[in-house]
C-alpha cells in the first residue's frame, strides 16, 4: 500500500512538472484530471522537499474541487500547518480557525486551535515590541487548555501559556526600568505594580518589588517601601533583590514591616497572611 501511494505521489509529480515552466497546473485545468487524494499527495511532496508554500495552496485546491470531502477535511487541516511551516502566520491562523468552525468536534479540533494559538506565539520575539500578539496567544492557548485538557496538546499549551505571560510581565519591567532611570518614578511605580499585582506568579516580582523600594525612597514615601521590602523579606528571602533591599532600607535606618494604609499592604496580607477577603 506504502508503495503503492509514494508511486501515485511520484507520478503526479511529474506528470504535473512535465506541463513545462510557466504553466501553473493550478490555474490551467489540470489539477481537475486528478482525484482528492493524488493531491493531497502532491501537497505531501511539496511539504517533504521544503516547499510548504506550495503545499499550502494544493492543500487548498483539495477544499476547493472536493468540499465536504474526507480529502477536504484532512486537507484543511494541513493546510494551516503547511502555512505555518511557511511562517505564514496570517493565512495559517484563517485555515486552523476555518477547521475549528467548519469540524469543531473532530478529533483534529484540539491541533487546530492548537496551530491557531502557535500562530500568534511564534511572532512573539524580542521584549521591545509591541505586546498584542502576546495577549492574543495567550487568549487563543488558554482554549486549548479549557477545551481540550486531555488532549496530547494541553501540556506544551500550558508551558507556552507561561512563557507568554512571563513576557508580559518583562514588558512591563522594561518600561518601569526606563521610567526609573529616568526619575519619572510615579510612571516607574505603576509598571512595577502591575507586575507586583498581576503577575505575581512570574521570576520579575522580586525585582518589581526591589524597584518599588528604590522609587518610594526616591519619593519619600518610606511606608510603602518598608512594606515591598517585607513583602521581599517574607516571600524572596533568597534572591539577591532581597539582600540589596534589605541593605537599601536599614541604610536608611528603616525596618523590612508592613506599615498599613498603601496598596502594598493589602498585597502583604494576601501574600503573607493568606488574607483574600
Amino acid at each position: 500500500m506504502r508503495k503503492a501511494i509514494a508511486a501515485g505521489a511520484l507520478a503526479l509529480a511529474l506528470g504535473l512538472s512535465a506541463c513545462g515552466d510557466g504553466v501553473d497546473p493550478r490555474r490551467d485545468g489540470v489539477l481537475e484530471q486528478y482525484s482528492a487524494q493524488e493531491i493531497y499527495q502532491r501537497a505531501e511532496y511539496e511539504l517533504a522537499r521544503g516547499r510548504a508554500d506550495d503545499a499550502a495552496i494544493y492543500f487548498g485546491e483539495i477544499e476547493r474541487l472536493y468540499p465536504y470531502s474526507e480529502w477536504a477535511k484532512r486537507g484543511l487541516i494541513m493546510q494551516a500547518f503547511a502555512y505555518h511551516q511557511d511562517r505564514d502566520y496570517e493565512n495559517a491562523r484563517g485555515a486552523a480557525q476555518r477547521f475549528i468552525d467548519f469540524y469543531p468536534v473532530d478529533a483534529d479540533a484540539a491541533y487546530a486551535q492548537y496551530l491557531l494559538a502557535l500562530s500568534y506565539y511564534d511572532q512573539i520575539d524580542e521584549v521591545g515590541r509591541d505586546q498584542g500578539l502576546t495577549f492574543q496567544a495567550l487568549q487563543a492557548l488558554r482554549v486549548v487548555i479549557e477545551r481540550y485538557p486531555d488532549s496530547e496538546y494541553a501540556s506544551a499549551a500550558i508551558l507556552k501559556f507561561d512563557l507568554a505571560f512571563d513576557h508580559l510581565a518583562a514588558k512591563e519591567m522594561e518600561i518601569g526600568r526606563y521610567y526609573l532611570k529616568r526619575g519619572h518614578f510615579a510612571a516607574a511605580i505603576n509598571r512595577f505594580r502591575v507586575v507586583v499585582e498581576d503577575f505575581q506568579t512570574t521570576a520579575h516580582t522580586p525585582e518589581a518589588l526591589y524597584r518599588l523600594i528604590e522609587a518610594y525612597l526616591s519619593l519619600g514615601l518610606t511606608g510603602e517601601a518598608q512594606t515591598a521590602g517585607a513583602i521581599l523579606g517574607y516571600n524572596f528571602q533568597s534572591t539577591e533583590w532581597y539582600r540589596d533591599g534589605f541593605a537599601l532600607l536599614t541604610g536608611e535606618g528603616l525596618e523590612l514591616r508592613d506599615v498599613e494604609g498603601n496598596w502594598l499592604s493589602q498585597i502583604y496580607r494576601q501574600m503573607v497572611r493568606g488574607e483574600w477577603l
